[in-house]
């Protein structure tokens, strides 16, 4: 099945999401244990979309649900990806994860979110060597690449980013009761604190 690449802004975005997303998903998971690995950090505006998914996911999905790493309070980053994995590895016997974080694009990309088989290579816009992570992967293009991205990073308008995150969290919300078919999720908004 292809990628999916959609405007987070157009008003059908979340269903084509959760489609796309339910097919990509069912029938992979069966006895495996869901697993979402948000990678980023509260450090950068423009890395922060990851962190800020898992934190909203923490709010909407029951925790027997699927397991959430990476948040805004415990991010996974550079630093510390090799060793979240084994953990994950260790935890978890054979779990199917979703790996969510931030990438940027070419401008005409800005504000979309991608959808697609196979792992992402967190860091590859900026450089660095880590490891792949995920069987299905979400990225949220957060800014324009190709010049000085921990720059760019930096100065990644954040409401931009919270509103990708948002849209993220609920189609995730949305989508994995219905792939474990257990009741719809719970919406705790008005407990939320940083939303």
């Amino acid at each position: 099945m292809s990628n999916l690449k959609i405007d987070h802004t157009l008003p059908n975005a979340r269903s084509a999401l959760r489609f796309h997303l339910f097919d990509l998903i069912a029938g992979q998971i069966s006895d495996r244990k869901m697993v979402f690995v948000c990678i980023g950090t509260d450090r950068s505006t423009g890395d922060s979309l990851g962190p800020l998914v898992g934190s909203r996911l923490e709010t909407l999905l029951a925790p027997d649900d699927c397991s959430i790493y990476g948040t805004l309070e415990n991010p996974v980053h550079a630093v510390n990806l090799t060793e979240t994995l084994q953990t994950i590895k260790r935890i978890h016997q054979n779990p199917f994860i979703i790996a969510i974080d931030a990438c940027l694009g070419q401008l005409s990309s800005v504000g979309m979110i991608s959808v697609g088989v196979g792992p992402l290579k967190p860091g590859a816009g900026v450089n660095k060597n880590l490891p792949e992570v995920g069987d299905i992967h979400i990225t949220g293009i957060v800014n324009v690449g190709g010049f000085m991205e921990y720059f760019v990073l930096q100065n990644t308008r954040l409401s931009v980013v919270m509103k990708m995150a948002e849209c993220i969290a609920q189609t995730l919300a949305e989508t994995v009761p219905s792939l474990l078919r257990v009741p719809p999720y719970r919406d705790v908004r008005l407990e939320s604190n940083y939303l």
